[in-house]
């Protein structure tokens, strides 16, 4: 009877050997180095970067688009020189449009009038000066075209 009972223990060592090796195979499968955590932070590291590919290439296509532009356009220039410099023409009249209103000054109310004694004697005060006005500049005249 020696024979079964050595068959029921290598039974049993057979069985936890390999539970073992399911337990270290989970073990490499959800939290080692290469695991499942990995991948998965992998995947979303990617997407990320494609999103962030995607914007970056709308952007270069908006820029060879102006540069396209900038090269065969007087229009392009001109808006240019407009927008981001304030270049307006001879002919041109220039005016600025506020959102808001300017704030109206407070109204102040006259200080009662001193005594007569303590009055001060009045002094000349000089008229300010006023600027020379400016003349408008007269814009460089576009080269031909190519």
């Amino acid at each position: 009877m020696d024979a079964p009972a050595e068959s029921g223990s290598t039974w049993q060592l057979l069985i936890a050997a390999l539970i073992v090796i399911l337990v270290l195979l989970h073990y490499l499968l959800w939290l080692a180095e290469d695991g499942v955590r990995q991948t998965q932070a992998l995947r979303i590291s990617i997407q990320a970067q494609t999103e962030e590919n995607a914007v970056m290439n709308e952007r270069n296509r908006a820029l060879e688009a102006d540069v396209i532009d900038l090269k065969n356009g007087l229009m392009a220039i001109e808006e240019r020189a407009r927008s981001e410099v304030g270049m307006i023409r001879a002919d041109e009249t220039f005016y600025r449009i506020l959102d808001q209103p300017l704030p109206k000054p407070a109204v102040e109310t006259a200080p009662a009038k001193p005594a007569a004694s303590a009055r001060k004697p009045p002094t000349s005060v000089k008229p300010p000066t006023s600027p020379k006005p400016a003349t408008p500049a007269k814009p460089a005249k576009p080269a031909p075209p190519r």
